[in-house]
Protein backbone atom coordinates (compact mmCIF):
# COMPACT_ATOMS: atom_id res chain seq x y z
CA UNK A 1 0.00 0.00 0.00
CA UNK A 2 1.39 3.42 -1.00
CA UNK A 3 2.42 5.85 1.69
CA UNK A 4 0.25 8.95 2.06
CA UNK A 5 2.19 12.20 2.29
CA UNK A 6 0.75 15.53 3.40
CA UNK A 7 2.37 18.51 1.67
CA UNK A 8 1.91 21.83 3.45
CA UNK A 9 3.09 24.74 1.29
CA UNK A 10 1.52 28.11 0.45
CA UNK A 11 3.45 28.67 -2.79
CA UNK A 12 1.28 27.07 -5.53
CA UNK A 13 4.16 26.33 -7.91
CA UNK A 14 6.29 24.66 -5.23
CA UNK A 15 3.29 22.75 -3.90
CA UNK A 16 2.36 21.43 -7.34
CA UNK A 17 5.95 20.53 -8.17
CA UNK A 18 6.38 18.48 -5.00
CA UNK A 19 2.98 16.84 -5.44
CA UNK A 20 3.65 15.77 -9.04
CA UNK A 21 7.07 14.33 -8.22
CA UNK A 22 5.76 12.40 -5.24
CA UNK A 23 2.93 10.98 -7.33
CA UNK A 24 5.44 9.93 -10.00
CA UNK A 25 7.27 8.03 -7.25
CA UNK A 26 4.06 6.18 -6.41
CA UNK A 27 3.05 8.08 -3.25
CA UNK A 28 -0.47 9.20 -2.44
CA UNK A 29 -0.62 12.91 -1.66
CA UNK A 30 -2.72 15.33 0.34
CA UNK A 31 -2.17 19.08 0.29
CA UNK A 32 -2.76 22.06 2.56
CA UNK A 33 -1.85 25.71 2.07
CA UNK A 34 -1.95 26.95 5.67
CA UNK A 35 -1.39 25.76 9.22
CA UNK A 36 -5.00 25.15 10.33
CA UNK A 37 -5.71 23.11 7.18
CA UNK A 38 -2.62 21.01 7.87
CA UNK A 39 -3.74 20.21 11.41
CA UNK A 40 -7.22 19.39 10.15
CA UNK A 41 -5.77 16.94 7.61
CA UNK A 42 -3.65 15.31 10.30
CA UNK A 43 -6.70 14.98 12.52
CA UNK A 44 -8.47 12.93 9.87
CA UNK A 45 -5.68 10.35 10.13
CA UNK A 46 -3.98 8.16 7.56
CA UNK A 47 -0.97 10.42 6.95
CA UNK A 48 2.42 8.68 6.93
CA UNK A 49 4.69 11.73 6.56
CA UNK A 50 4.31 15.49 6.42
CA UNK A 51 6.37 17.86 4.28
CA UNK A 52 5.92 21.17 6.09
CA UNK A 53 6.92 24.66 5.01
CA UNK A 54 7.92 26.93 7.89
CA UNK A 55 6.59 30.22 6.51
CA UNK A 56 2.83 29.66 6.38
CA UNK A 57 -0.19 31.93 6.84
CA UNK A 58 -2.21 31.82 10.08
CA UNK A 59 0.07 29.30 11.83
CA UNK A 60 3.78 28.92 11.13
CA UNK A 61 5.32 25.56 10.38
CA UNK A 62 6.91 25.69 13.83
CA UNK A 63 3.48 26.06 15.43
CA UNK A 64 2.00 23.26 13.31
CA UNK A 65 4.89 20.98 14.26
CA UNK A 66 4.50 21.77 17.96
CA UNK A 67 0.72 21.25 17.94
CA UNK A 68 1.02 18.05 15.92
CA UNK A 69 3.40 16.54 18.45
CA UNK A 70 1.30 17.76 21.37
CA UNK A 71 -1.72 16.04 19.80
CA UNK A 72 0.18 12.77 19.72
CA UNK A 73 0.97 12.58 16.00
CA UNK A 74 4.20 10.57 15.66
CA UNK A 75 4.61 10.66 11.88
CA UNK A 76 7.92 11.91 10.48
CA UNK A 77 8.01 15.62 9.64
CA UNK A 78 10.34 17.14 7.05
CA UNK A 79 10.56 20.93 7.21
CA UNK A 80 11.00 23.17 4.18
CA UNK A 81 12.74 26.39 5.03
CA UNK A 82 14.14 29.44 3.31
CA UNK A 83 16.03 29.93 6.55
CA UNK A 84 19.40 28.26 6.95
CA UNK A 85 20.49 29.86 10.21
CA UNK A 86 21.57 27.38 12.85
CA UNK A 87 19.04 28.68 15.39
CA UNK A 88 16.15 28.05 12.95
CA UNK A 89 17.27 24.47 12.40
CA UNK A 90 17.61 23.87 16.15
CA UNK A 91 14.16 25.35 16.81
CA UNK A 92 12.52 23.05 14.26
CA UNK A 93 14.25 19.96 15.63
CA UNK A 94 13.39 20.91 19.20
CA UNK A 95 9.72 21.19 18.26
CA UNK A 96 9.72 17.65 16.91
CA UNK A 97 10.73 17.83 13.25
CA UNK A 98 12.71 14.87 11.94
CA UNK A 99 14.62 16.56 9.14
CA UNK A 100 14.77 19.75 7.11
CA UNK A 101 15.53 20.85 3.57
CA UNK A 102 16.62 24.40 2.80
CA UNK A 103 15.13 26.25 -0.15
CA UNK A 104 15.97 26.30 -2.97
CA UNK A 105 16.28 22.52 -3.03
CA UNK A 106 16.63 19.77 -5.62
CA UNK A 107 13.60 17.50 -5.84
CA UNK A 108 15.91 14.48 -5.75
CA UNK A 109 17.23 15.61 -2.36
CA UNK A 110 13.74 16.02 -0.92
CA UNK A 111 12.70 12.60 -2.24
CA UNK A 112 15.79 11.01 -0.69
CA UNK A 113 15.01 12.61 2.69
CA UNK A 114 11.39 11.43 2.53
CA UNK A 115 12.38 7.86 1.66
CA UNK A 116 14.96 7.82 4.45
CA UNK A 117 12.47 9.03 7.06
CA UNK A 118 9.80 6.53 6.02
CA UNK A 119 12.38 3.76 6.22
CA UNK A 120 13.75 4.83 9.57
CA UNK A 121 10.44 5.56 11.25
CA UNK A 122 9.32 1.94 11.33
CA UNK A 123 9.63 0.86 15.02
CA UNK A 124 11.77 -2.11 15.98
CA UNK A 125 12.46 -3.81 19.31
CA UNK A 126 16.01 -4.89 18.45
CA UNK A 127 18.56 -2.59 16.86
CA UNK A 128 21.87 -3.83 15.49
CA UNK A 129 24.73 -1.61 14.37
CA UNK A 130 28.32 -2.62 13.85
CA UNK A 131 29.06 -5.26 16.50
CA UNK A 132 26.42 -3.91 18.88
CA UNK A 133 22.94 -5.30 19.53
CA UNK A 134 20.38 -3.42 21.62
CA UNK A 135 17.24 -5.18 22.88
CA UNK A 136 15.00 -2.22 23.65
CA UNK A 137 12.29 -4.36 25.26
CA UNK A 138 14.58 -6.01 27.82
CA UNK A 139 16.98 -3.02 27.88
CA UNK A 140 19.99 -5.23 27.18
CA UNK A 141 23.06 -4.15 25.24
CA UNK A 142 25.62 -6.57 23.81
CA UNK A 143 28.84 -6.04 21.88
CA UNK A 144 30.32 -9.02 20.07
CA UNK A 145 27.82 -11.15 21.96
CA UNK A 146 29.01 -10.00 25.38
CA UNK A 147 26.87 -7.86 27.75
CA UNK A 148 27.76 -4.17 27.98
CA UNK A 149 27.16 -2.50 31.31
CA UNK A 150 25.54 0.90 30.96
CA UNK A 151 24.35 3.20 33.70
CA UNK A 152 20.66 4.13 33.72
CA UNK A 153 21.41 7.50 32.14
CA UNK A 154 23.78 6.06 29.56
CA UNK A 155 21.09 3.63 28.46
CA UNK A 156 18.42 6.37 28.49
CA UNK A 157 20.62 8.52 26.25
CA UNK A 158 21.27 5.64 23.84
CA UNK A 159 17.58 4.72 23.75
CA UNK A 160 16.58 8.32 23.02
CA UNK A 161 18.92 8.42 20.03
CA UNK A 162 17.66 5.04 18.83
CA UNK A 163 14.06 6.20 19.19
CA UNK A 164 14.86 9.13 16.91
CA UNK A 165 17.00 7.24 14.43
CA UNK A 166 18.20 9.50 11.66
CA UNK A 167 17.08 12.64 13.47
CA UNK A 168 19.39 15.19 15.01
CA UNK A 169 18.62 15.48 18.73
CA UNK A 170 19.66 18.74 20.35
CA UNK A 171 21.70 18.82 23.54
CA UNK A 172 18.85 20.71 25.19
CA UNK A 173 16.40 17.94 24.33
CA UNK A 174 18.80 15.29 25.62
CA UNK A 175 19.22 17.12 28.93
CA UNK A 176 15.45 17.48 29.28
CA UNK A 177 14.60 13.88 28.39
CA UNK A 178 17.47 12.09 30.16
CA UNK A 179 18.22 14.34 33.12
CA UNK A 180 14.85 16.04 33.62
CA UNK A 181 13.59 19.61 33.71
CA UNK A 182 15.08 20.29 37.14
CA UNK A 183 18.66 19.50 36.09
CA UNK A 184 20.89 22.51 35.59
CA UNK A 185 23.86 20.86 33.89
CA UNK A 186 25.65 22.08 30.77
CA UNK A 187 26.12 20.83 27.23
CA UNK A 188 29.43 19.37 28.32
CA UNK A 189 27.51 16.84 30.42
CA UNK A 190 25.92 15.46 27.26
CA UNK A 191 29.22 15.50 25.37
CA UNK A 192 30.92 13.54 28.15
CA UNK A 193 28.18 10.91 28.21
CA UNK A 194 28.37 10.51 24.43
CA UNK A 195 32.12 9.97 24.73
CA UNK A 196 31.56 7.29 27.37
CA UNK A 197 28.90 5.60 25.25
CA UNK A 198 31.20 5.54 22.24
CA UNK A 199 33.96 4.01 24.33
CA UNK A 200 31.72 1.29 25.77
CA UNK A 201 30.17 0.49 22.41
CA UNK A 202 33.52 0.75 20.65
CA UNK A 203 32.22 3.11 17.97
CA UNK A 204 35.05 5.64 18.29
CA UNK A 205 36.66 4.37 15.12
CA UNK A 206 33.37 4.45 13.20
CA UNK A 207 31.55 7.69 14.11
CA UNK A 208 28.76 7.08 11.59
CA UNK A 209 26.73 5.38 14.34
CA UNK A 210 26.70 8.04 17.07
CA UNK A 211 27.38 11.10 14.98
CA UNK A 212 27.93 14.69 16.02
CA UNK A 213 25.70 17.28 14.35
CA UNK A 214 27.77 20.41 14.56
CA UNK A 215 26.13 23.21 16.52
CA UNK A 216 23.04 21.09 17.20
CA UNK A 217 23.63 17.83 19.06
CA UNK A 218 23.83 14.16 18.12
CA UNK A 219 22.22 11.66 15.79
CA UNK A 220 22.11 7.87 15.59
CA UNK A 221 22.77 6.48 12.11
CA UNK A 222 22.30 2.70 11.91
CA UNK A 223 24.39 2.08 8.81
CA UNK A 224 23.70 -0.99 6.70
CA UNK A 225 23.58 -3.56 9.50
CA UNK A 226 20.45 -2.34 11.30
Amino acid sequence: MAHRILIVEDDPSILRGIELNLQLEGYQTLTATDGPAALEALGRGGVDLMVLDIMLPHLSGYQVCKRARAAGHVLPIVLLSAKSMEIDVVMGLDLGADDYVTKPFRVAELLARIKAQLRRHAPTSTVTFGEVEVDRVRQLVKRRGEPVELSAREYALLDLLLERTGRAVTRETILEKVWGDDYFGTDRTVDNFITRLRQKLDTQGDPRFLTTVRGVGYRFEPGESS
